[in-house]
């Protein structure tokens, strides 16, 4: 049955054709798309999931910033989540009450003048709080802070069967839901722990270093929590970068007339028919050896704007386009504590295949929570930005995601687009475990996604 045959009469509650991407572009799905106007209405989606058939499941859609195939499902029915949009700040505790299309940036711009701070945030604000959830997203601070999930008190949860659960931390299936990547249920709202802050400014150490080793011993160091190095891998030494470590800076002592925001605005949006030919190596090794001379070998205590520091992307929006038409892969890796040779092994591959990485990021995890699907453990990650059209790219990642596994590490399953399912099996030891939790509340497969049918995380059968 194709999409055409299921076209449904005009209204406002009806499904729409939609054709959705992952955020690395590509050439996406065609799928139907439902925008609930209120949390009823996600209920009211299953009743008609199961009435007139014909969808091939169904998966809730937060702001889509997933870079592979997490947040589609191919002549499925996606539920977009952003009319669950209420706060509710209790300002004596602390803990915020959202709806899960709330994003990042908008609960920092209403927490933070407040003196509370999401202890969690990921590389952009535009995410939202069911993806959140869903990836169990990691930030900078993650040794210290450890995951979004390990913050949320509690959380309702839509269950393929149409009742809503309201699951406090500690649930095996509030577990299974986080890092579950949208297949327990449609995440509805959660309470979530906030940390206090008295600025919206942090303090920042910053290291050049020379190679990778540099980076590593930089991360080692003593300073702020959030630490994260950003390395060149197209040079002549790759592994050469740039190391930060930020702490929050008290409102005491912020230097008089700084001025600052939690959030930023893009600036910029790179058009729609970018010309992808001017993203090449060359380009982005002029632009990296620019960056590291006008980066201090050596500088303590500048004070940035949690915004600017944080979100450094989304100043420019629509970002991936400058990868042209293709668009990007995402591989984001962790490994233990002494196999930093795997994260060398790994730069080794990609530069033997002429695989150009146009961004690496570099960070260190404190240990793992107790969600089995959940992707941190304690180590090293390495984010690579790596163009979709380069020859030898898929080849060059197999062998990269052998060197991963085993080393007892594992690939981020929210920037996926490309993993098979037995590296799945081999990365993931608690998959099992969760998919027992997970069959129990939807025993028929209703929740699903590309991702999920591609790695095996759900049977392909209903």
């Amino acid at each position: 049955m194709s999409l055409a045959d299921l076209a449904p009469a005009p209204s406002a509650a009806a499904p729409e054709p939609a054709r959705l991407r992952g955020w690395g572009g590509g050439p996406g799905v065609a799928t139907w798309r439902l925008r609930p106007d209120r949390a009823e209405a996600f209920a009211g989606a299953l009743a008609m999931l199961r009435e007139r058939g014909g969808f091939s499941g169904a998966l809730a859609r937060g702001m889509g910033r997933s870079y592979g195939d997490a947040a589609q499902l191919s002549g499925g029915l996606v539920l977009e989540a952003g009319a669950l949009c209420h706060v509710r700040l209790d300002p004596d505790t602390g803990v915020v009450a959202a709806g899960a299309g709330v994003t990042i940036g908008e609960l920092l711009a209403r927490l933070v003048p407040a003196g509370w701070m999401v202890p969690v945030v990921p590389g952009t604000q535009h995410v939202s709080v069911g993806g959140a959830i869903a990836s169990d997203i990691h930030g900078k601070n993650h040794g210290i802070a450890g995951t979004f999930g390990q913050h949320v008190l509690a959380l309702g949860l839509l269950c393929a069967s149409g009742e809503e659960l309201s699951l406090a931390a500690g649930d095996p299936l509030l577990d299974a839901t986080l890092g579950g990547m949208g297949l327990t249920g449609v995440i509805l709202w959660a309470r979530i722990q906030l940390a206090p802050v008295s600025s919206p400014f942090l303090s920042v150490d910053t290291d050049r270093v020379g190679d990778l080793d540099g980076a590593l011993a930089a991360l080692r160091a003593p300073g702020g929590p959030h630490r994260v190095a950003w390395l060149d891998l197209l040079g002549s030494r790759p592994g050469r970068g740039v190391v930060t470590r930020a702490a929050p800076l008290a409102g005491a002592v912020v230097p008089p007339g700084t001025r600052g925001t939690a959030t930023v605005r893009a600036r910029a949006a790179v058009p729609a028919r970018w010309p992808g030919a001017l993203l090449q190596p060359a380009t982005i090794r002029a632009f990296n050896e620019l960056r590291l001379r006008r980066s201090p070998v050596r500088e303590r205590g500048r004070v940035e704007s949690i915004g600017a520091h944080m979100f450094p992307l989304d100043t420019l929006d629509a970002w991936p386009r400058l990868y042209g038409r293709a668009g990007l892969v995402q591989y984001q890796l962790v490994v233990p504590y002494g196999a930093e040779a795997v994260l060398d092994a790994v730069i080794g591959e990609l530069r033997r295949a002429r695989v150009p990485c146009y961004l690496a990021v570099l960070k260190d995890f404190g240990p793992p929570n107790g969600a089995p699907m959940s992707f941190p453990l304690a180590g090293w990650t390495l984010a690579l930005d790596l163009p979709r059209a380069a020859a030898g790219l898929l080849g060059a990642l197999e062998r990269c995601d052998e060197l991963v596994a085993g080393a007892g590490g594992r690939v981020y399953l929210s920037k996926d687009s490309r993993l098979r399912p037995d590296a799945v099996r081999a990365m993931y030891p608690r998959l099992a475990q969760w998919r027992t939790v997970r069959d129990r509340v939807d025993p028929d497969g209703v929740w699903r996604s590309d991702l999920a049918l591609r790695t095996g995380l759900v049977a392909s059968e209903r």
